[in-house]
């Protein structure tokens, strides 16, 4: 009997040896548990992106250029209505505005009844002799022939220039012809006014835009303080609402308030015709805290419009593409919709978990109210 205990004492010891030693060696091989995720996340993917097309979404900002059969096909398989947006600028982004007009109409044509049509108009003519009546004609034009929206950009605000010196605002007289005939004709304003307060800081490696202003130093404010200041620029916006009581505008981006959901609220409380998009700031409300967040989008949950500012040009392979339209589409649903942990900058994010009826009007049906024309029907 002693014999048979000391074996069995024998083999306990070894087998806590290997343990010992294989472990460690597991543990090195998978990583820690919040590391091992990802190896997972094609499935998990998989399954965001099915309760995503389930819903019936609608991306209510982004800039498509390029026509491609199996992008086409994701816009299907995703059951995915898209706002495509045209931008007008003098750096050439999406190169010219009338080579970017028409890839956005032939990518609106090709995409079977999944892409709608966010037009522009030229500020840097303001001066011009009837300015405003020939953008009303040319708007007036461009509604006819199928577009539902009307964008105006930042630089209104923070690039265009009077003879003597002064910045263009939004608010501009110049303007207001422009925005009555939008209002007239039931269409939206898409309206991005101003940039994230890093704009205006010092360099932040932790900033979610710190990217963006390493690559274009031209909009990076805190190099130019010659520039007009966010705080002028956002009152200028918010004087546009006050005098368009009519008119429908979606601030884009959060409507530039994107690090403190509670100065969304305060212009959701003055102004009724003003809704955001989430278009490129997603980041910001995750950094927030976590139920200070969720509590604005469930009771502000009619105003906010989903948006990604995703991308898909010309020159960009369409595998790249897809991918990142799918990444990001899986991990915002993963945000709003689930208690998940998510990774972000080495931190875990959990998820908000939306209740239901708060998701479908962020994913579907604000575009729908917000956006007429968007869907042909509301879902």
């Amino acid at each position: 009997m002693r014999l048979k205990l000391k074996r069995f004492l024998t083999l306990l010891l070894i087998a806590g040896a290997i343990a010992a030693v294989a472990l460690p060696l597991w543990r090195f091989a998978v990583g820690p548990t919040w590391a091992a995720k990802p190896l997972d996340q094609s499935s998990t993917s998989a399954d965001d992106l099915q309760a995503f097309a389930a819903i019936e979404p609608i991306d209510t900002h982004v800039h498509a250029f390029k026509n491609d059969p199996e992008f086409f096909k994701l816009l299907a398989r995703l059951r995915l209505h898209v706002l495509d947006i045209c931008v007008a600028d003098t750096h050439s982004i999406f190169r010219d505005m009338t080579t970017e007009l028409a890839d956005a109409k032939s990518f609106v044509q090709g995409s079977q009844n999944h892409a709608r049509l966010c037009v522009t108009f030229n500020p840097f003519e303001y001066r011009r002799k009837d300015f405003a009546r020939n953008t009303v004609q040319q708007l007036h034009q461009e509604f006819a022939d199928g577009a539902i929206a009307v964008k105006i950009w930042k630089n209104i605000g923070m690039e265009l220039k009077a003879p003597d010196g002064r910045y263009v605002m939004p608010d501009d007289a110049a303007f207001q012809l422009i925005y009555r005939e939008i209002a007239a004709e039931n269409k939206t304003l898409v309206a991005h006014v101003a940039e994230p307060s890093s704009c205006w800081q010092p360099p932040n490696p932790d900033s979610p835009d710190y990217d963006y202003y390493k690559e274009n130093p031209e909009w990076y404010m805190y190099l130019h303080p010659d520039h007009p200041r966010k705080d002028v620029i956002l009152a200028a916006r918010d004087h546009l609402l006050a005098e368009n009581p009519k008119l429908r505008v979606v601030g884009a981006h959060l409507g530039s308030m994107e690090t403190d959901v509670d100065e969304i609220a305060k212009r959701f409380d003055r102004y009724p015709n003003f809704a955001v998009d989430t278009a490129a700031r997603m980041e910001y409300l995750m950094i927030q805290p976590r139920e200070k967040v969720r509590n604005f989008l469930i009771k502000y949950q009619d105003r906010v419009l989903y948006g990604t500012d995703l991308e898909f040009l010309s020159a960009q392979p369409t595998p790249d593409a897809l991918k990142d339209w799918q990444e990001t589409y899986a991990r915002d649903w993963k945000f709003l919709a689930t208690d998940q942990m998510l990774p972000y900058r080495g931190r875990q994010i959990e998820g908000l978990n939306l209740p239901e009826p708060v998701l479908q009007r962020i994913f579907h049906d604000n575009a729908v109210r917000w956006i007429p024309g968007i869907v042909s029907s509301p879902k």
